[in-house]
């Protein structure tokens, strides 16, 4: 019966180790590590990281993909392909510095562009005719926060943003 015991326990060792493996490679993948500027190609970033949830081809050739990680995670990845079909760039946009960069009077287009689509919940206010986006990020002090967009439904421009610190799981 020991023996039964001891070979059950390396079995269960050994699939922790893969679990724990394949959650690191998960992990690694999931902000495009890896990933080379200037030398990897628009494939490899979609192998590395899925299929992005959101395009934009920019004016100068360039190509935008947005890589949200919610509605529990808390970072957007904005990837930057150049017209000569390599990777230029890999960065979260869910921080403090690029929340700081929306503005009242810029477009929903504007905002998606620069946070990418909401990661957590959207609401709207009737009374106000109000629509509100919610992004889930870490604050500076690595809190878990909320940043929110408010817009004026109608004509689709942001009146104002707000931040609230957050332990709270979107749903």
């Amino acid at each position: 019966m020991n023996t039964f015991k001891s070979r059950l326990k390396t079995i269960h060792t050994g699939l922790a180790v893969i679990f724990a493996s394949l959650l690191l490679g998960a992990c690694a993948s999931y902000s495009g590590s890896g990933l080379k500027p200037g030398e990897s190609t628009l494939m490899e970033t979609e192998a590395v990281m899925g299929q992005a949830a959101m395009r934009w081809q920019n004016a100068d050739g360039s190509l935008q993909l947005a890589y949200p990680h919610g509605p529990a995670g808390f970072h957007t990845y904005m990837v930057i392909i150049g017209r000569d079909g390599r990777l230029q760039s890999v960065r979260n946009v869910l921080d403090v510095k690029t929340m700081a960069g929306i503005r009242a009077g810029m477009t929903r287009e504007q905002v998606l562009r620069i946070l990418g689509p909401t990661t957590c919940r959207t609401a709207y206010f009737a009374a106000r005719d109000e629509l509100v986006w919610d992004w889930r990020y870490l604050d500076d002090f690595r809190e878990s926060a909320h940043f929110f967009v408010l817009f004026d439904a109608t004509k689709g421009t942001v009146r104002s943003t707000m931040s609230t610190a957050s332990g709270a799981i979107c749903l």
